[in-house]
């Protein structure tokens, strides 16, 4: 047997405190990650917080603390001390230091690793878990390697956990987070853990709860454990309310509303980190936890009083300034720490005060650093004045958050948590002239402001204007103006020659700026070119008479090129009416008719009536003009009938109708800017005459309409066929034509959804490749998928399933029921009801074994037939590659036996082939 040789660039180490003889043990702490130039090695630093006594911190291998790198990695073993860094007292006069452990390591590919720090006891007792200074101190961080969504940094935590809390008063405390590669955050409320158990391996498998735990606010604190005591359904700081204790997933601040029993608590939240992958979905990156302790003392101080700004949004080049107010309730002039008066001390926290975080300049607040201000009375106010000059290198999607902490210097100080988010948009691209040059326009812009960090200019148009003032933060442009982009820049490009427009026609144009994190500017003010000269026809009507599958009947009118040089092209005038099926395209055209006229200023008017099938079909028609002396003056733009569709739904039917017209049909500034819907019940219509006029649809809401009944408030019958119709108002903008131009579409007939059960459906997701034949088989790369601390330490499995395309079967479709098995054999019992996506991630699981079946859910609440099964398996946990490629893809770069580093993700994993290299 040949020798197995695993290349391993792996480093570890086990680190160990030991504080001081007294048996003083870590408060807090968490683990964070900085990538190395997008490589696979990374600075991983433990930052905990100690209970100090002025003596060194020893780190060596014989106290007993060990990280974990997650990758199955070998140890190493350092020999460290230094000194802590003192950042606070605590409630009992103890000094609080913080400590930073900065540890290089490479990990071997790409996937999913849980770093973790274990440490032998926390302090004694702690009152919400069992045996404190018996339960290791655990703390976790989860990364994912992934170059498809990109290089990742874990987020920076700025606010120390040092808040402490009376007993009866309002509790807060934010960690201050922000992520620096400008990804999203949540937060989430955590068990603590005192451990994890692991593989043969050395991967976890689990996470291990600390014993007996307890939230903060459990009954088990409060009325005789709390003094005074307190009904528990009287103990918030109200005393209206029982007490409660949770977090903010979007901003971070915990509260706990309020103590009860004064001592030491224990608590530990996640902090997850989220980016949009290339088509728009959120992916978890990774999980930061905080471990951390709560001191409660009886005491009768009461909390700050904090006033901060709204959330706002400015442009770039925006100064900020803004102000922030704190008041102490219970102030006093000889109040606060040692009776020498109260005081209070604002606190401002985020990355724009980060040297390196952002581009310069930093913003800044006024006193800072920050200094006790005096709050004798309760009408004394601690005062700090936020600034900031933004630029266009702070322009982004995401808003930038302010964590603003208000303490008080009572004892025990206590603090109050605000905060508020800046969002810097770009502001609008500026005008330079717009030129007609024949039928085309020439655009011409000023270079863009913020030319050094946005990508590209958009550029959109539309027929006749639409009146819109963006608020001063409104990016983009909104879908109800009816603009279209027709085309896209580099940023440095400040011209666009847009060709091919339709003569009598008026065009108005709007440009965006965006930028590399999907981001748009402000949309730059409207800018219009008078209509073109009508010198060739301008079709105005392309509208069905007659609804038929063989004698359908379509009218087309046109204005003769009015406008043309009568030097150059004398009249009287003819004309070809030419016909395509479809909206567009000259393919298999036909001449319907030639026309001749005596003048050049008239209205002409075509029936076509040659076997149309109007009831299935879309047709498009152009004109072309000759002079009397046969030279051709020009051709039309194409225009096409109107097609009407319907969407049957439960009690009601959805319509839905388009046309490709050279005019606009949702021009804002007609007369009465409004679609007509027509309908009839149970005749089979031909002409629009035979229908009701029933509503009409703003022009600016789309081309949609959902009857549910509304004329007369009579509902639809499920068993009655409706017939319906649209009338279309466009124009062109230009006020020698006349508007509105009306078009009918075909008539269309459908009964309402009766609502069966929907049809059977098929699970479409790729289970985990488990087949030892790697020759045949592609092996997916390492890739634990989207899972998360707080899910399970083994990937999910992930089910996903198309919507029928079928408009009989998908018809209204409300969710999905997802059932699950042990075994394809065993019984199905529903897991979770109603899914509203076509995907389901099955968290939590101690095996990947098993079986599913999925239903859908219709309006009505029938359920389809459930689906055939589909079953998971677990991988064997050896076996060998016969393909060694070490070329840093991720892919069988280690010539190891695979394991659980190996699981896929069907939603996000992607195969291997033969060669070692992933497959497109």
């Amino acid at each position: 047997m040949g020798k197995i040789t695993r290349l391993v660039y792996l480093i570890s180490f086990l680190l160990g405190i030991n504080l001081t003889a007294q048996a003083t043990h870590l408060r807090a702490g968490e683990i964070t990650v900085k990538r190395k130039n997008c490589s696979n090695t990374f600075t991983i630093t433990i930052h905990v917080l100690v209970k100090a006594s002025g003596t060194a911190v020893h780190f060596s291998e014989s106290n007993g603390g060990v990280l974990n790198f997650g990758d199955g990695s070998p140890i190493f073993h350092p020999t460290m001390v230094t000194d802590p860094n003192i950042i606070g007292v605590d409630a009992d006069g103890f000094l609080i230091g913080e400590v930073k452990v900065d540890v290089d390591h490479v990990f071997p590919g790409q996937g999913t690793y849980i770093i973790s720090y274990y440490e032998q006891n926390r302090n004694e007792g702690i009152l919400n878990m069992d045996n404190s200074v018996g339960t290791p101190f655990f703390i976790q961080t989860q990364i994912k390697i992934n170059d498809f969504l990109g290089c990742d940094n874990t987020p920076v935590l700025l606010v120390p956990p040092i808040d402490q809390a009376c007993t009866h008063v309002k509790w807060f405390h934010n960690p201050g987070a922000y992520d620096p590669d400008g990804d999203s955050l949540s937060y989430q409320l955590y068990v603590p853990k005192q451990g994890a158990t692991y593989d043969n391996d050395g991967l976890e498998v689990s996470a291990q709860d600390v014993s007996g735990y307890l939230d903060p606010n459990s009954i088990a604190f409060y009325n005789g454990a709390a003094s005074p005591p307190d009904p528990y359904n009287q103990a918030n700081e109200a005393s209206d309310g029982p007490p409660t204790f949770k977090i903010d997933p979007l901003y971070g601040t915990i509260t706990w509303d309020s103590p009860g029993e004064a001592g030491e608590y224990n608590i530990a939240f996640l902090i997850k980190e989220w980016r949009k992958d290339i088509n728009g979905k959120w992916r978890l990156l990774g999980t930061v936890e905080r471990d951390m302790q709560i001191i409660v003392k009886s005491c009768t101080n009461l909390r700050p009083l904090l006033q901060v700004p709204p959330n706002i949004c400015v442009q770039a080049g925006t100064l900020v300034t803004e102000d922030i107010y704190a008041t102490d309730p219970d102030g006093s002039p000889t109040g606060g720490g040692r009776n020498k008066g109260d005081s209070v001390k604002i606190e401002l926290f985020s990355n724009i005060f980060q040297k390196g975080a952002i581009s310069n300049p930093l913003a800044t607040y006024t006193p800072g650093p920050a200094v006790w201000q005096p709050t004798f009375s309760p009408t004394d106010q601690a005062h700090v004045q936020f600034n900031w000059q933004t630029v266009c290198d702070h322009v982004k999607e995401q808003p930038y958050e302010i964590t603003v902490k208000a303490t008080d210097n009572g004892g025990p100080p206590l603090a109050t948590y605000g905060a508020f988010t800046i969002t810097v948009v770009a502001p609008a691209p500026q005008w330079n002239s717009i030129t007609p040059v024949g039928r085309s326009a020439e655009l011409s812009w000023k270079n863009y402001t913020c030319s050094s960090t946005a990508s590209g200019m958009q550029i959109y148009r539309r027929v006749d204007s639409a009146p819109f003032t963006p608020s001063p933060c409104q990016t983009g442009l909104p879908d109800s103006l009816g603009y279209t982009l027709i085309g896209q820049v580099p940023i440095g490009t400040t011209n666009y020659n847009d060709q091919n427009l339709a003569a009598g026609a008026r065009y108005c144009y709007r440009l965006v700026a965006i930028f590399p994190d999907g981001s748009e500017s402000v949309a730059s003010d409207e800018i219009c070119i008078p209509p073109f000269l009508a010198d060739a026809p301008v079709v105005t009507n392309v509208t069905i008479d007659v609804t038929d599958t063989q004698n359908g009947r379509v009218t087309v009118k046109w204005r003769s090129p009015f406008e043309a040089d009568k030097n150059l092209f004398p009249a009287p005038y003819s004309f070809e009416v030419k016909r395509a099926d479809g909206t567009s395209g000259i393919a298999g055209y036909v001449n319907v008719s030639k026309l001749l006229y005596p003048g050049t200023l008239f209205d002409s008017t075509l029936v076509d009536d040659y076997k149309l099938n109007t009831a299935a079909n879309s047709y498009h028609y152009w004109v072309v003009a000759k002079a009397s002396n046969g030279q051709i003056i020009d051709s039309s733009a194409t225009a096409s009938t109107v097609r009407l569709d319907l969407v049957p739904q439960f009690k009601q039917i959805l319509l839905q109708w388009s046309a490709v017209v050279p005019w606009s049909n949702n021009d804002q500034l007609l007369p009465n800017p409004r679609h007509l819907i027509y309908r009839g019940v149970n005749s089979a219509s031909e002409v629009i005459s035979d229908l009701t006029l029933i509503d009409s649809v703003d022009v600016a809401k789309g081309f949609a309409y959902l009857d549910s009944g509304q004329y007369n408030s009579t509902p639809l019958v499920q068993t009655s066929n409706y017939c319906y119709g649209v009338m279309t108002r466009g124009s062109y903008g230009n006020p020698k034509i006349k508007a509105p131009l009306n078009n009918f579409s075909q008539i269309i007939c459908s009964k309402p959804d009766t609502l069966g059960k929907p049809c059977k459906l098929s699970i479409v997701a790729k289970a985990y490749d488990c087949n030892p034949d790697l020759n045949s088989v592609n092996k997916f790369c390492p890739d634990d998928g989207n899972i998360g601390l707080g899910d399970s330490s083994l990937p999910p499995n992930v089910i996903t399933w198309k919507k029928p395309s079928d408009s009989g079967c998908n018809s209204s479709i409300v969710g999905y029921n997802i059932y699950a098995s042990s075994g394809s054999d065993q019984s199905f019992t529903v897991i979770a009801k109603v899914v509203a996506d076509t995907f389901f991630i099955h968290n939590n699981l101690i095996s990947h074994a098993w079986c599913y079946k999925i239903s859908a859910v219709n309006a009505a609440g029938k359920e389809s037939d459930l689906s055939d099964s589909f079953c998971f398996e677990n991988c064997p946990y050896y076996e060998l590659p016969n393909v060694f490629t070490p070329n840093g893809d991720g892919c069988n770069d280690l010539f190891s036996a695979y394991n659980k580093r190996k699981y896929g993700d069907p939603d996000e994993g992607f195969p291997c082939n033969n060669a070692g290299t992933p497959d497109a």
